[in-house]
């Protein structure tokens, strides 16, 4: 017996210092990094994706056996060691990414990420956690410590380098090849690989390998996505044909009575723009706009005109935050303004600059960019401190935790703020995460008093993780939470928004004391889902089973101005309505065309987008990750439905990328005193 095992020993040594034992290392290991990645990370395992993850590992196998053996010996060995830590590195760290903002980074995320490094006790644990997970992930990493002992690295001749990267290349062609045979439909392999940026479809459907090589790539050489930018047709009626009626009619036949109001559209001549312009992209962005119909203005039109705006983003905030005990005056704001049944907050890939981002300029943010900062370059009039300081307002932002994290102190300012976080003159207790609390003690009395005024607050009080070992708001107000019925993590959750609950309390308190609460308009909205709870424990706060495509998403928004009569909303909309609608109520001159929400309270149709292009109508929603429309108005749905939304939510996705991309609004030609010239 021992002689059969030495022998089958030294059969195996001799297979490992065989040239080609390298390779197929490489190849094993990749797959088993994309295998054991889909395992814990990619709820569908199985279908076209695991195998185009695993095809596409050959060829890069075969380009990692050239890289470490085109050298002598020893500089190959530890050209090998950096190949292969840095590949297990990459899938690790996306792995714990994962975990703490439930999507993926990007290569640009990555290159601008030393700020991440603030989230440290995240990070770790995040690893501790899922301390399971990563030991099965870097299995290949623990073998090759002993193997690379015995594989081959001596240096290769040319032709046999040459050879290597020419079959590299060849069956990188066939596996590009096959991509048609998972589909060509939006999403698909084939989609994602040539036309569009989606990285959390992109790592199930070509894994991570592929994902990470593209985005690179696409960083490196400018790669813009393909849309349609076809402005869709006019979607049919949803009326059965058996119920049209037999002469067609002009309009309602007992038109009700009311005021013209107009439309919200500035004078702007999109035709001349175009027919001017050299830029042949510009040019076909003017016909695209000036081809929209604007929206109407109605009767919420001006209705706070004058007032102040306290505008404020609030990190993790949903609506189960919201309680009659224990967050008393978040539930007086949110039952006493408008009250939002049906509000969404998308997660993007930037999560909470994302969701500024989309808040505060209508705008989709930039699939594997940092938007908000990319646009501190621009011209962004709409912007409400922008807008707001041309009426003669104050303008100020404020954010309790580093005034340069997301580059802030680029892109605030750009919005027409002078900001002021910690750094930078925002004076409060070091700890984590900082008091909502504190920064509004410590800053109403800069504005309070200066009419007209608004204020843009970006709070850190919510933020991850809960639990009451690392989260100093948690721990501050453990005692008001330990006694309810919930796990650990959604008692901190609920501590740290009672924070939040306190800081609006003394905004309120301090604005009755300068006597501007009665002019004040409060509004406030979530930056993303607490995505820092689990959906079990999202789950038991709701009080039953989370659906996770649409529901996960559900959030709330507040709109408060003493004294307002209250209304409920119940169509569906999101946080990329909010500038339009603010604007809207407070009478601001502005182009609703040039916006991808819409006032709420206008005409136009509602729509709600998620990153990953699924949508919702007051009459359907459809899921692309299944590739399901289901009717929710009651009504039936008319052939083309779908298509016709889904080109609406792709244009609109691209202009947004468009505008950012070339600084559109600089090209409208809107003079310095645009916003005091009448609308149509």
């Amino acid at each position: 017996m021992k002689k059969k095992i030495k022998k089958a020993a030294a059969v195996c040594l001799t297979a490992l210092r065989h040239p080609l034992a390298l390779p197929v290392f490489y190849l094993a290991m990749l797959w088993a990094f994309e295998w054991t990645f889909r395992v814990w990370e990619i709820p569908d395992f199985h279908g076209a994706g695991l195998w185009f993850s695993l095809i596409f590992c050959v060829p890069a196998a075969l380009l990692l056996w050239v890289l470490s053996t085109s050298l002598p010996r020893r500089a190959n060995r530890v050209i090998a060691w950096v190949i292969v830590a840095a590949v297990a590195v990459v899938y690790a760290s996306q792995m714990v990414y994962h975990h703490i903002f439930y999507t993926y980074y990007t290569v640009y995320s990555a290159a601008n990420g030393g700020q991440v490094l603030e989230f440290i006790n995240e990070i770790l644990f995040a690893i501790k956690r899922n301390w399971v997970q990563l030991l099965t992930l870097l299995i290949p990493l623990i073998l090759w410590a002993p193997l690379q002992m015995v594989l081959c690295f001596e240096r290769r001749p040319a032709l046999q380098q040459g050879l290597g990267v020419l079959m590299a290349a060849c069956l990188h062609v066939l596996c590009r090849l096959a991509l048609p045979l998972g589909g060509t439909e939006d999403f698909s392999a084939w989609d994602l690989y040539y036309k569009t940026v989606s990285i959390d479809y992109s790592m199930e459907r070509l894994g991570v390998l592929n994902t990470m090589r593209l985005d690179l790539w696409r960083l490196a050489t400018g790669f813009e996505p393909e849309y349609a930018v076809q402005a869709p047709p006019p979607v049919p009626t949803v009326v059965p044909p058996d119920q049209m009626p037999d002469e067609p009619v002009d309009g309602p036949a007992d038109p009700e009575p009311g005021p013209e109001y107009g439309v919200n559209a500035l004078d702007i001549d999109f035709d001349a723009l175009a027919a001017a312009e050299s830029n042949p992209t510009i040019a076909d962005m003017h016909r695209y706009f000036g081809s929209l119909e604007p929206s109407g203005k109605n009767e919420k039109t001006g209705l706070f005109a004058g007032c102040n705006l306290i505008w404020i983003t609030a990190e993790g905030f949903s609506q189960y935050a919201v309680d009659k005990d224990l967050t008393p005056t978040l539930y007086r704001l949110q039952n006493e303004g408008f009250r939002f049944t049906n509000w969404y907050t998308p997660l993007w890939g930037v999560s909470t600059s994302d969701g500024e981002y989309v808040g505060l300029t209508s705008l989709y943010p930039k699939a594997g960019a940092w938007s908000f900062y990319q646009s501190s370059q621009n011209a962004m009039p709409f912007a409400a401190g922008n807008q707001l300081k041309a009426q003669g307002y104050s303008c100020r932002a404020y954010h309790d935790h580093s005034y340069t994290y997301y580059n802030r102190d680029e892109s605030h300012p750009n919005m027409g703020y002078d900001y002021k976080a910690v750094g930078n003159g925002l004076e409060i207790t070091d700890q984590w995460p900082e008091s909502d609390l504190e920064m509004i003690d410590v800053t109403t009395g800069e504005y309070a008093k200066d009419e007209p005024f608004h204020t843009y607050y970006m709070t850190v009080s919510g933020h991850l993780m809960y639990d009451f070992i690392s989260n100093d708001m948690a721990i501050k107000n453990r005692g008001l939470v330990e006694d309810l019925p919930y796990s650990e993590g959604v008692q901190a959750y609920l501590a740290c928004n009672i924070e939040l609950d306190r800081a609006l309390a003394l905004l309120l308190e301090r604005l009755e004391q300068a006597g501007t609460l009665d002019n004040t308009v409060i509004v406030l909205s979530a930056d993303h889902y607490p995505y820092g709870l689990s959906l079990d424990e999202i789950s038991e706060l709701a009080g039953h089973e989370v659906e996770p495509d649409f529901e996960l998403y559900r959030n709330t928004c507040i709109i408060y101005k003493k004294g307002m009569e209250s209304e409920t909303v119940d169509a569906p909309c999101s946080n990329i309505d909010l500038l339009p609608t603010v604007s809207n109520l407070l009478g601001l001159p502005f182009d609703s065309r040039l916006m991808m929400g819409r006032d709420i309270f206008s005409d136009a149709e509602p729509l709600v987008v998620l990153s990953n292009r699924s949508f919702i109508t007051d009459k359907a929603r459809y899921n692309t990750k299944t590739g399901e429309l289901e009717a929710t108005g009651g009504e039936e749905l008319p052939e083309g439905y779908r298509e016709y939304y889904s080109a609406v939510v792709s244009n609109k996705m691209a202009y947004s990328t468009l505008i950012l991309d070339n600084d559109y609004y600089a090209s409208l030609g809107l003079e310095e005193d645009w916003r005091s010239r009448p609308q149509q």
